[in-house]
């Protein structure tokens, strides 16, 4: 187990195992997969360990992946997608897994959607959330982001962040139209205010 990891995390090495992973019949290399059970944190968080997790995730069998792989990034999700190296092994399961996994990250993630989408790594998670999860899932965080009264404060404070603004502009993109009625109405209010702010005026535009 030592070995794979020390090879994971080496600069030639990892290539090695990610081309393993790519061409050798899954049942041959569980020895491998079965080494980063209990260390995908620490391997999604790492500039050449995330890139092996999320060759793993494209090419091994579901039993490899759900018990000692998945569970791990649905359980650590949070983290993993304010890390530099993290976010992208969560983006790589929103795009690619199956949609109770997307359900779960979200579940993980709900009750800090704001907070998320004005960190610059995790915005970019908030933005696949937006992309790829269902209606149900999409109501949730769009309620999380008009907040609890007309005031509408969180929506003002993303619409005029750095990072967050993105994350509007892909909302207004995505979702359906009785949720676009329902965030500009609440927009519209803010528009003259906006302008005044650099990323407020993407909003505007």
């Amino acid at each position: 187990d030592g070995h794979v990891l020390r090879c994971v995390r080496d600069q030639n090495g990892n290539h090695v195992v990610q081309k393993c992973i790519e061409r050798v019949p899954p049942d041959r290399i569980q020895f491998i997969v079965q080494s980063f059970y209990g260390n995908v944190l620490s391997l999604s968080t790492h500039p050449y360990g995330c890139r092996v997790i999320q060759r793993v995730l494209e090419h091994c069998t579901p039993e490899q992946k759900t018990g000692g792989i998945m569970d791990e990034i649905l359980r650590e999700a949070t983290q993993l997608a304010q890390d530099q190296y993290g976010n992208y092994v969560v983006q790589h399961v929103l795009q690619h897994g199956g949609e109770e996994e997307r359900r779960k990250i979200l579940a993980t993630l709900a009750g800090q959607i704001v907070i998320l989408a004005q960190h610059k790594f995790a915005s970019n998670v908030i933005e696949k959330c937006l992309t790829y999860c269902g209606v149900k899932e999409r109501q949730i965080m769009i309620t999380e982001m008009l907040g609890t009264s007309d005031e509408n404060e969180p929506l003002q404070a993303m619409m005029k962040d750095q990072f967050a603004n993105y994350v509007v502009q892909k909302l207004l993109e995505v979702c359906d139209e009785g949720q676009r009625d329902q965030l500009l109405s609440r927009m519209q209010v803010h528009l003259p205010n906006l302008k005044k702010f650099t990323y407020g005026k993407h909003i505007v535009a």
